[in-house]
């Protein structure tokens, strides 16, 4: 059983001019009150202590680092894909991919990247030859995903793909089928898994603080401005694959089934778009969607590209877990509300270290031989139950499950 004791008032003057700079004075002290003698011997003067005990894992040496190439040069890469890889522990920036030579040249210059591996999607398929890249990550529009990877991967690279997975359930089947044919690892970029605010929610109901988690409320819109080149491509069915929930109600999605940690059994959707807004001739605005769970709980969902909200919240039997904002890039936030009030949840990291913790996640699943946290299946989960979502809506009914996601039906 360990001893509860408090050392005699000693200052630092005093310790180190008691015994020549050593413990014995500090020792014969503690022999005079009675206090366990057994103390480290501790150096009076400046010396090499020990190696200590790491709370964070140590970076990789530069040479032993993974090469990573960016496919895909616009605004999310630029302000949080590439950052995330100069900070990361396990990884460093190779190559390029843009089809903007101008817009490759000037990034590939500031971070050092040499015009050797500054790539058109022309000559993408030449990075088969470049031993310096050994993961791919696609932030291209959701219609290039399946392409892209499965190129990435038939050139012998593990790949990163952003969300959604892919446009269909079909691609999905086929990226999945290509990565185990180059026995090489595919994962999708769901960030929010490294989100610490996510984290510590999804361990406060495991840990049960919440009581039994009985619904999950998931409100994730954004406002969709045309204004934006970043925003032009999603509102065409081609390229972006749907509207909001394919965009942006696929983190209430996704986090649903996070935090609920099961796969539901029925769904049903309701979709309305405003009657004269170009935005949305060929994908949704607004969607609504119930999913129904084997242990009885609930998920509702809300996504709109007219509106601003980005809220998750678990209700359960002792209390609950508001994340607003919830999937943020920064600025997130978790509140506990129970019987005795409401209080902010302190979180030690910030949201920004997302973006390294799953760039930094895949590396070490490639150099350790292991599964991704999240996986293609995942990925294809998810785009079997949105399109579910899609078939609910258009027949105004609810719709069976399989456990993948897929209609029963389908």
């Amino acid at each position: 059983m360990s001893q509860n004791y408090s050392l005699p008032p000693l200052s630092r003057r005093g310790f180190l001019a008691g015994a020549g700079g050593t413990v014995a004075g500090l020792a014969a002290a503690n022999a005079a009150s009675g206090q366990p003698q057994n103390l480290p011997s501790i150096p009076g003067e400046a010396t090499g202590r020990p190696f200590p005990d790491a709370e964070l894992q140590m970076p990789l040496p530069p040479g032993e680092r993974l090469g990573w190439a960016v496919v895909g040069v616009g605004s999310f890469a630029l302000n949080h894909v590439i950052p995330a890889i100069t900070r990361s522990q396990t990884c460093e920036l190779t190559a390029l991919v843009s089809g903007n030579a101008e817009k490759a040249a000037r990034v590939a210059e500031n971070y050092g990247v040499p015009d050797a591996s500054v790539y058109s999607y022309d000559n993408f398929d030449d990075i088969a030859n470049d031993d310096t890249i050994d993961i791919v990550y696609i932030v291209l529009p959701n219609g290039l995903h399946a392409e892209y990877t499965i190129r990435a991967l038939e050139a012998g690279k593990h790949v990163m793909c952003e969300k959604p997975m892919a446009n269909t359930v079909q691609e999905c089947r086929d990226m999945i089928a290509a990565a185990e044919a180059a026995d090489r690892k595919l994962m999708i970029a769901y960030r929010a898994h490294f989100e610490p605010h996510n984290q510590r929610a999804l361990q406060m109901k495991q840990d049960g603080e919440f009581g039994d988690v009985k619904m999950l409320l998931g409100h994730t819109m954004r406002t969709l401005d045309l204004s934006r080149p970043r925003d032009e491509w999603r509102v065409l069915r081609e390229l972006a694959g749907g509207g909001s929930m394919m965009d942006i109600g696929i983190y209430a999605l996704n986090g649903a089934l996070y935090f609920l940690e099961e796969a539901p059994t029925r769904l049903v959707a309701t979709i309305e778009n405003p009657p004269d807004d170009v935005r949305f001739q060929e994908v949704e605005d607004m969607m609504t969607a119930q999913l129904q769970f084997d242990s009885g709980a609930l998920a509702n969902l809300a996504t709109s590209y007219t509106m601003n909200e980005n809220r998750i919240q678990l209700l359960g039997t002792g209390g609950s877990g508001l994340l607003n904002p919830a999937t943020s890039y920064s600025g997130n936030k978790l509140v506990e509300i129970g019987e005795l009030g409401t209080r902010t949840v302190p979180v030690g990291q910030t949201a920004a270290t997302q973006f390294t913790g799953e760039i930094d996640h895949l590396s070490r699943a490639v150099l350790e031989s292991f599964e991704p946290r999240t996986p293609g299946a995942m990925g294809l989960r998810d785009v079997a139950l949105i399109k579910a979502m899609y078939a609910s809506a258009e027949r105004d009914s609810w719709v069976e499950l399989n456990p993948d996601g897929t209609m029963v039906d389908a």
